[in-house]
């Protein structure tokens, strides 16, 4: 019997130890970490990259940005001004409740109310009807082409969960507001929160029920925010993480040299620019006081011929970067490349431009930036800054983290700051409706400047509603050009990806800078 016992007991050891084996860990990091875990808090590119993982929306992005069905097996337009969404069956929650066209009516009017981020994304949809518990309509007062590619970061919640929890309002990081789901997740998605420590570390597992088919091979997930670049490089090489992103462009070579890493390389969709106040008569900031110069454009262009963007390209961003001429990137539905070039950079100019503007002694001016969201953010800044100075404007900077900057810039709590768009729809009327609009309910959320031209705006009510693609990219361009020569905002430029990967992991590159895990294989 003694022998019996102790070849059981040898038997459970070693199949405790071929499971041990069969574990597939994936550690990785990021510079930030989520600004919250209610997917309609913030639209912020990361933190909705990152909550994709457990929430999900209708109509999701493949490997190469294309459309696939996500919660949603098929949309079709019964008439222009519906689109129907058919719900896919057997979807359950983490929590094992089903998914029906319930949560969607729940969720679209979530998105909608007070204190959503994301109410940009289906501002044009008047109503979602329910046809029967796997049918909705999405019904709108004007024809609105795009609404597939408009709601693939506006992620389902359960209403039932919600409702139980006291999270059936957003919370909202710019106005400081959390509930429960603030901290807290209940989505459809192939991955759910199994322990977290808020900005220390994440650990994430496979939702055993997920309708979609297993492309990963993961276990566990191991998600850790490291802000220094030096530490997260050294992370990676050292072995404790198996990926890290962003790579600093001065470590590239160090870290393929290994031989036991690769770096992946692209270009990011985002653009970043610099935004001014338009709508003040006088200077917000506290610390800086006097006439707001830039409602002049003479102004606007003297900071735009001021900055010599070829400078921060090979200096700060070690070559890398794609210098912009206008605000939506390549590889953004409505991109028109005859656009994309820039003034030269002048001293001389941006001197003259003041004189005429009768600022020729110069000015100060408070600038906005974060120092943990863009790559190289706070040192763009800092070379801004400098810039400006060479033609007598005098800046005082605050960098800061982001959900303070974000807090304080989307108050219009601001004189000139720094900021990065990509259209979540990665089609130009969202660059256009949400940073170039003048600012109105649900649009303009990110025109922090307040530009504002009404043919802009009648362009980009236009664009949204024009089934026509020839007809529709020749208004986008229009928009696009007056908004290049009034010198609303000053695109800077597309930064450089760098995903740094050890030898054995296999993950896909997206040019949004997102990292989906269920595509994610471990050796």
């Amino acid at each position: 019997m003694r022998h019996v016992l102790k070849f059981v007991a040898f038997l459970v050891v070693l199949l405790l130890g071929a499971g041990s084996v069969q574990a597939k860990q994936f550690r990785y990091a990021y510079r930030v970490d989520p600004a919250s875990l209610d997917p309609h808090a913030l639209a912020e590119t990361f933190t909705l990259s990152w909550l994709v993982k457990i929430y999900e929306p209708l109509i999701g992005r493949g490997k190469n940005l294309e459309l696939v069905p996500a919660l949603v097996l098929k949309w079709e337009q019964p008439d222009p001004k519906t689109w129907r969404m058919h719900l896919r069956p057997n979807v359950t929650f983490h929590d094992g409740s089903p998914f029906t066209a319930d949560d969607v009516i729940f969720s679209i009017g979530r998105v909608k109310a007070d204190g959503s981020d994301m109410a940009y994304t289906v501002a044009t949809v008047t109503e979602v009807k329910k046809i029967n518990d796997l049918t909705v309509d999405f019904v709108m007062d004007k024809p609105n082409p795009i609404i597939p590619q408009q709601t693939t970061s506006t992620c389902i919640m359960s209403k039932a969960w919600a409702e139980k929890n006291g999270a059936t309002a957003p919370a909202s990081v710019k106005k400081k507001i959390e509930n429960f789901a603030t901290n807290n997740t209940n989505g459809t998605g192939a991955f759910k929160i199994a322990s977290r420590q808020v900005g220390v570390k994440t650990v994430l597992v496979p939702h055993a029920g997920w309708w979609g088919p297993k492309e990963h091979n993961l276990t566990e997930v191991v998600f850790t925010p490291i802000q220094a670049d030096a530490t997260r490089v050294a992370a990676l090489l050292s072995g404790e993480l198996d990926m890290i992103y962003p790579i600093p462009q001065q470590d590239v070579a160090r870290i393929t040299a290994t031989g036991k890493h690769t770096v992946l390389t692209g270009f990011e969709l985002r653009t970043i620019f610099l935004n001014m106040d338009q709508a003040r008569d006088e200077l917000h900031e506290s610390n800086v006081k006097g006439k707001n110069p830039f409602k002049d454009k003479r102004v606007r262009q003297a900071v735009y011929h001021a900055i010599d963007i070829a400078a921060i390209r090979d200096k700060i961003m070690g070559g890398t970067s794609h210098i912009a001429g206008i605000m939506v990137a390549p590889g953004i539905n409505g991109y028109d490349a005859k656009l994309d070039t820039r003034l030269p950079f002048d001293a001389d100019a941006s001197k003259k431009l003041l004189a005429d503007a009768r600022s020729a002694q110069g000015f100060e001016v408070g600038m906005d930036c974060p120092n943990d969201r863009y790559v190289n953010d706070e040192k763009i800044c800092q070379a801004v800054v400098g810039m400006l100075a060479r033609v007598g404007i005098t800046v005082k900077l605050l960098a800061q983290t982001r959900t303070k900057y974000f807090e304080k810039i989307l108050a219009r709590n601001m004189s000139m700051s720094l900021l990065g768009w990509q259209p979540l729809s990665y089609d130009a009327h969202s660059t256009l409706q949400d940073t170039m609009n003048t600012p109105a309910e649900k649009i303009g959320t990110y025109n922090v400047g307040a530009f504002s031209n009404k043919k802009i705006d009648e362009l980009t009510v236009a664009i949204e509603n024009e089934v026509d693609a020839v007809k529709r990219q020749a208004l986008i361009s229009q928009a696009l050009q007056i908004h290049k020569d009034e010198f609303g905002h000053i695109p800077l430029h597309q930064a450089g990806l760098a995903w740094g990967v050890r030898q054995g992991v296999s993950v896909s590159l997206r040019n949004d800078d997102s990292l989906e895990l269920k595509w994610v294989k471990v050796d």
